[in-house]
């Protein structure tokens, strides 16, 4: 059985839904950002309208902006919320870093899972940090090298070198989930976090959507697009706060075709959506 953190992931399990609290105040949506005791009463909400976790963020990655902060203020802004969300909530703490050191106090201070948007690729010492914890892990497709050729074959590649990293971490196949980096393959960008592409990054992003079930490489999959740039290209939605219509019709078909987890800023409206989008599955599979 696939678990993330304690909770059941993929295979006959519910589409399981991620809410995201970020403490950044970088984070590209404003919405999303929390700070002190505001981060309880966040938490709180969240598993009240039925997230399975939470992932904690301490730094913006938005591939289009300059957001890095130094390793000891997103520890601290880290650490701190987990501290906080371990007090109101019993829901599975994720980590979302690709630092190690900050990984290290995440995990220290009990977040179970970590997200690491560079699949464990940005920095070298956190298969350390990963083998001594042993944390469930969501891998991310991600390349500090030019990608070129087709989306869906460099995709699942990335993908499958993160999993042999992990695999030298001694980390189980069966507490990984994959996530295809939706939003963070770019012609150009900002930050380090982004995999450069010499292709249209909303035609790369529309067409893993339509393949997901390609990518899983028996693997659950997690999807995260919410309130994201591509939404609003397309919807021609400057504001990300105008993006939740588009959020919800892209995480539908997101679970439609195969996505176990949604990551998302919008726990309620999501939670409502993927819902019925399950009902709407179940009953095509069994011909109804």
């Amino acid at each position: 059985m696939n678990k993330l953190g304690s909770v059941p992931v993929g295979n006959s399990n519910p589409v399981r839904i991620m809410g995201i609290i970020n403490t950044s105040p970088e984070s590209f949506y404003k919405k999303s950002i929390a700070a002190g005791q505001q981060i309880a009463a966040v938490a709180k909400k969240m598993q009240e309208q039925g997230a399975d976790f939470v992932d904690v963020g301490g730094m913006s990655t938005a591939p289009y902006l300059s957001t890095m902060v130094s390793e000891n203020t997103e520890s601290k802004r880290v650490t701190n919320a987990i501290k906080i969300i371990k007090k109101v909530t019993n829901l599975p703490i994720s980590a979302d870093t690709c630092r190690a050191s900050v990984a290290k106090k995440a995990l220290k201070e009990g977040a179970e899972i970590l997200n690491d948007i560079s699949g464990l690729k940005y920095d070298k010492a956190m298969l350390n940090v990963v083998s001594r914890f042993q944390p469930s892990l969501v891998l991310c497709a991600y390349s500090k090298k030019l990608v070129k050729g087709n989306n869906i074959a460099k995709t699942k590649a990335l993908l499958r070198e993160s999993l042999a990293l992990a695999k030298k971490a001694d980390i189980s196949k069966k507490n990984i989930v994959l996530d295809p980096a939706i939003g963070f393959f770019r012609r150009s960008g900002k930050s380090p976090f982004f995999t450069k592409i010499n292709s249209d990054w909303v035609a790369r992003d529309l067409l893993v959507l339509q393949n997901l079930r390609l990518l899983k490489s028996a693997q659950p999959l997690l999807v995260s697009v919410s309130n994201k740039s591509f939404i609003g290209k397309l919807l021609k939605k400057e504001d990300p706060s105008d993006r939740l219509f588009g959020s919800l019709a892209v995480e539908v078909v997101a679970v439609l075709n195969g996505a176990d987890i949604i990551r998302t800023h919008n726990v309620k409206e999501t939670r409502q959506a993927v819902f019925l989008a399950q009902k709407f599955l179940h009953k095509f599979k069994k011909g109804l």
